[in-house]
């Protein structure tokens, strides 16, 4: 062994040795028990970030299964990511001069098609460098033929059971990126804005109401001013009208328990087509939704003066005029609101009105909650149970439709005709606008019986879709794979999409398959730096996972995202820690060295001292005492393996090896292992191999190496089994 361990020399061959070998291959064996985990699969779109790297734990728990003997499986796969991919690549299109409106929609699918590709093959192979025991043989994409087609099936049961329906609702919606999104996906930031105070005169008497608003450009499609049915002020209001300014619109002051009376003058405007809480306002009391602003951020047409002008520009022309009208009576400047952004390019999102497709939510939900209650799901940590049954119980209906060219495109389909026809289910109907649910594209409209018909435009949410990873992509294996690896174990993933992601798996994984999609859920901490704060290139403290590896090695890299680390809690991270765990591998490998040259001397020594253990009592007390030790210290490990508490676990074995079995045993019998005794040097060997295999899973490149130093190069570690021992 060279004095010095260079993991250079030996992860990439290690890990083809690894795959030649079929050692990630996961088999049917019903005499043993099943481990499996479905990768949350990464966004094809670009390199790996250090938040990947945390899928460390999935390999911790799946090499940890296989020592144990169990049949495990980890199968790997790539998210196509919708929106994020094509807002990704829209930035490549825009470095070039270019945007999405040069391109027809197939052209524009597969220009990106070709860029998710070439990214998604650099992609698997930085997962390779890390060490990962992906089962590559099974690999899926979320755009495969056979994954889409389940994903189609899984909209169409829910439609013909009424969980899907498709409605014309308020919806966020960016003007800038061009679709709507989802409420989970609204980021609500707080900003300075200012209060404008508005003056809506009376209609048949002299005088005015003044109404208080942070968006005064909505107030071209205004069609009531509400109060508060308790305030006194306004109580003798209540049913008079007032001309709405520009429009000249007469509406009426209703009275509406949402409004509160200490904000602003008490009285505010409502504009249904362009606010969530006046949208309800106006269904309550059947106002007319009146839409001002267009999908493109401009006015339209019923903004009159104002029309084609954009948001920002109307909201100061309308400022300037209402003063000229002597209608603005004064402006808070120091008014703090919050305000719905798009997570991707942080502009604020438009609530306009939209017909959308949505899933029927509370159904699902009741169910997954159930499930997680009865702990037919396990949370771990604990603690994160109590915010996933908050979240099921407070989902809103969901918004499974997006504007966009990249994704799956969603199988729904408009009958064009104006003949009413009889058709099943629908005798007598009205036909013009009915729509229709196919997994296979019809050859005849199953609404009227001709072919005038369109496909819906727009796509799936990806949520939707990877909502469905984890049945989804075992069916597509077969119904043999399928029965044997589901439910699946363990799902892992990031605390921060507990809503987004695990409980819509629950939710649909449930409905689709009537089990739960997995058996328990560990939620990992986000990744910071040393100074507590998230990562980002604006900072500029963005670490990239390849240099680290690059620079110490893999297995210094998942040591470091692991170790100090509470489970849950978010990882602090430095290159001052990676260094850290660098120098452990380094003690890992001068334990390893010290044994493997000391018994090659004594293998060359002719005459070697055989002194027998049992003569020696000093020497025998030692080897006593290391194994009680290293039995108390394996039981522990176990427990704590089984107890998802991997970083103490790694913690365990930390102090073990460097500070007991380092500094400690191999000192006691370093005089004896001089002078030639075999015996002591058997010991040392057998307990540090022992201490290897406990290490595995978390360094398995290191641990692999030194195996092979000892016992073969064309022997493993991966599949020497955890219970010959103890």
């Amino acid at each position: 062994m060279d004095k010095n361990y260079q993991p250079k020399q030996f992860e990439e061959n290690i890990y083809q040795f690894w795959e030649n070998n079929n050692f990630f291959e996961a088999k049917i064996n019903k005499n043993k028990k099943t481990f499996s985990i479905i990768l949350p699969p990464p966004n094809a779109n670009a390199n790996l970030h250090l938040g990947h790297a945390m899928y460390v734990y999935e390999d911790i728990m799946i090499r940890y299964h296989k020592l144990l003997g169990d049949e495990v499986l980890w199968l790997p796969g790539a998210d196509h990511a919708g929106f994020e991919t094509q807002f990704v690549f829209e930035k490549h299109l825009s470095a070039q001069g270019k945007s999405r409106f040069d391109y027809d929609r197939d052209t524009l699918f597969q220009m990106i098609w070709k860029f998710v590709m070439k990214n998604r093959d650099n992609m698997e192979n930085q997962l390779r460098r890390l060490g990962f025991f992906l089962d590559w043989k099974k690999k899926k994409f979320t755009m495969d033929e056979d994954i889409v087609k389940i994903v189609y099936q899984t909209f169409e049961k829910l439609y013909k059971q009424g969980l899907v329906y498709r409605d014309k609702k308020i919806i966020n919606y960016c003007t800038f990126c061009g679709t709507s999104f989802s409420d989970l996906e609204v980021v609500d930031k707080e900003k300075n804005s200012s209060l404008y105070y508005i003056k809506y005169p009376f209609v048949n008497k002299k005088g005015y109401i003044v109404v208080a608003t942070t968006r005064p450009e909505t107030l071209l499609g205004d069609t009531a001013v509400a109060v508060n049915p308790k305030d006194k002020r306004y109580k003798k209001l209540i049913g008079e009208k007032v001309i709405i300014p520009f429009v000249n619109r007469q509406v009426e002051i209703i009275a509406d328990d949402f409004v509160d009376p200490k904000f602003g003058t008490g009285a505010v405007k409502v504009t249904p087509a362009h606010d969530f809480n006046d949208y309800e306002v106006g269904k309550r009391h059947n106002l007319e939704i009146i839409q001002v602003i267009g999908f493109d951020g401009k006015i339209n047409e019923n903004g009159e003066e104002f029309k084609g002008f954009y948001v920002g520009e109307v909201r100061k022309k309308i400022v300037e005029k209402l003063k000229e009208k002597q209608l603005l009576e004064k402006i808070d400047e120091n008014y703090k609101n919050r305000v719905g952004c798009c997570y991707k390019c942080g502009r604020a999102l438009e609530p306009l009105p939209k017909e959308q497709w949505f899933i029927k939510v509370k159904p699902l939900a009741q169910k997954a909650k159930k499930l997680v209650i009865e702990e037919k799901i396990k949370i771990y940590p604990k603690r994160f149970k109590k915010i996933l049954l908050w979240w099921l119980e407070n989902f809103k209906d969901w918004n499974i439709s997006r504007q966009i060219v990249w994704g799956i495109r969603i199988p729904a389909y408009k009958c064009k005709s104006k003949i009413p026809l009889k058709t099943a289910g629908r005798q007598n109907s009205k036909i013009e606008g009915e729509w229709f649910v196919a997994v296979e594209k019809p050859k005849k409209c199953l609404i009227c019986g001709e072919c005038d018909f369109e496909q819906d435009n727009d796509t799936f949410d990806t949520w939707f879709s990877s909502g469905q990873w984890p049945f989804a992509t075992l069916q597509t294996l077969g119904s043999e794979i399928f029965n044997y690896f589901y439910p699946t174990t363990v799902m892992e993933t990031g605390y921060d999409i507990l809503p987004w992601w695990v409980a819509r798996m629950i939710m649909l994984g449930i409905f689709a398959t009537k089990k739960p999609p997995f058996e328990n859920v560990f939620l990992h901490g986000l990744i910071r730096d040393k100074k507590g704060q998230k990562m980002s290139k604006s900072k500029g403290n963005v670490i990239n996972p390849m240099d680290m590896i690059e620079k110490y090695g893999a297995d210094a890299l998942r040591l470091s995202l692991v170790f100090g680390t509470s489970e849950g809690n978010d990882v602090f991270f430095s290159e001052e820690k990676v260094i850290g765990m660098r120098n452990f591998v380094n003690k890992i490998w001068n334990i390893g060295r010290f044994i493997y040259i000391n018994k090659y001397q004594i293998s060359k020594i002719k005459n070697q001292k055989l002194e027998n253990i049992d003569k020696n009592q000093n020497l025998k007390q030692e080897i006593k005492r290391l194994e009680k030790e290293f039995e108390e210290i394996k039981k522990r490990y176990l427990k704590l393996m089984n107890g998802y508490k991997f970083s103490k676990a790694l913690g365990l074995i930390y102090e073990f090896l460097w500070h007991r079995f380092a500094d400690y045993y191999i000192e006691q019998l370093k005089k004896d292992v001089f002078d030639g005794n075999i015996e002591s040097l058997k010991v040392l060997e057998e307990f540090y191999l022992e201490t290897l295999k406990l290490l595995h899973p978390f360094a398995p490149f290191i641990t692999e190496v030194i195996w092979k130093k000892f016992k073969g190069e064309e022997k493993s570690i991966v599949i020497k089994n955890l219970k010959n021992k103890v």
